[in-house]
């Protein structure tokens, strides 16, 4: 791609030498792909943070060019992928962090990622996925409740809150209630 460096570091590898705003895309790209071999980021928190570097004294028509930029050279050389980044993403927050699939869709269509790369992220989450960390999360928070006079009350709220429905969840309250 036009933005790589020549292998002597003088210029580009079309032979064009680096300008202001070639280096400093240069600099930016090299830092994004570094970020994004160590873990997987959606396009959108990439601009964030792209927009970061760039810092508030930049131009706007300059700035909106170098991260086009930057996005489009790591999209084609696969360190930005939203479909993988969203199936990853609903994989670890329903496994690892106990989230429902309502707050995981939500999270992923707050990050602007596409309709179809969400529904295939749901498809990846397995049937019940994250409720036995949810039912230990409740039945911690039960102890804590303990002479609560609106016990059921907040631990339907807390469970609602982690992304499940109230029909996923409400059963899950009471046995939790009966055995506490």
């Amino acid at each position: 791609m036009e933005m790589n460096r020549a292998a002597d570091g003088s210029g580009t590898d079309d032979g064009r030498p680096v300008g202001d705003n070639d280096a400093l895309l240069l600099r930016i790209l090299d830092r994004m792909r570094m970020q994004c071999a160590r873990r997987e980021y959606c396009e959108t928190d990439i601009r964030k943070k792209i927009a970061r570097e760039l810092g508030p004294g930049q131009c706007p028509g300059i700035a909106s060019d170098i991260v086009d930029r930057i996005i489009a050279s790591l999209k084609n050389d696969g360190y930005i992928d939203d479909f993988r980044y969203s199936r990853a993403f609903a994989r670890d927050k329903s496994s690892i962090s106990g989230w429902g699939r309502l707050k995981i869709r939500h999270s992923l269509a707050a990050k602007g990622i596409d309709r179809d790369c969400i529904a295939s992220a749901m498809d990846e989450i397995e049937d019940g996925a994250g409720m036995e960390k949810l039912e230990k999360a409740l039945e911690a928070r039960a102890k804590k409740l303990k002479d609560d006079p609106y016990r059921k009350f907040r631990l339907l709220k807390f469970a609602l809150s982690r992304g499940f429905s109230y029909d996923e969840v409400s059963d899950m309250v009471d046995k939790v209630l009966e055995e506490n």
